[in-house]
């Protein structure tokens, strides 16, 4: 039996957030990226939502001995979905696929008590940035929805548990996509 494979959008999209070396790029077609706040968490995380006639790039990845037990525990606060194979394109041929998603019951409004970790964006960027250069990493800017939501500037004394260190062109590109938006960041 094929092992299975993720779908992320997100940090997972880093590869060097994980193990898993089995990757591809892929396309998850009729959804959008989302900031949501939820009560689990004290901070914002990124998660998708269904809207037709929309598309994000992502990566897939096996999950070798369809062993989700790890993967489970990084995406603590999320539950898996099956994803068909008609919503996401890739080179990986056919394979059994799911993403993670935010539990709807959970969620609560944007506010500065649930911000955006900035050391989590960047995470994000860096992993776009990699895999689809700067086209990919403005798509996903353009894709994602939440930007009204406070950024917690963390750069200096990360929060975020899988930060990576950033080159100065790589922060660069992040600042000036989120002075595009017009975030709101605050100081830790």
């Amino acid at each position: 039996m094929q092992n299975p494979f993720f779908f992320g959008y997100g940090s997972l999209v880093n590869a060097a957030t994980h193990s898993y070396p089995s990757t591809f790029p892929a396309t998850l077609h009729g959804w959008r990226r989302v900031w949501k706040h939820t009560s689990l968490r004290e901070l914002a995380f990124l998660s998708v939502m269904p809207v037709q006639g929309h598309q994000i790039d992502g990566l897939i990845a096996e999950v070798p001995n369809s062993d989700w037990s790890a993967l489970d525990v990084r995406e603590a606060g999320y539950f898996r979905i099956p994803v068909e194979d008609a919503e996401v394109t890739h080179q990986a041929g056919r394979v059994d696929l799911q993403m993670y998603q935010t539990d709807p019951e959970h969620e609560v409004g944007a506010s500065a008590q649930h911000p955006i970790l900035l050391s989590y964006v960047d995470v994000v960027v860096q992993g776009f940035f990699n895999t689809f250069g700067e086209d990919g990493v403005t798509r996903f800017f353009e894709t994602t929805d939440g930007w009204e939501a406070p950024i917690l500037n963390d750069r200096s004394n990360p929060l975020y548990p899988r930060s990576q260190t950033l080159t100065l062109a790589e922060t660069s590109l992040v600042d000036s996509h989120l002075d595009e938006r017009n975030a709101r960041i605050v100081s830790s």
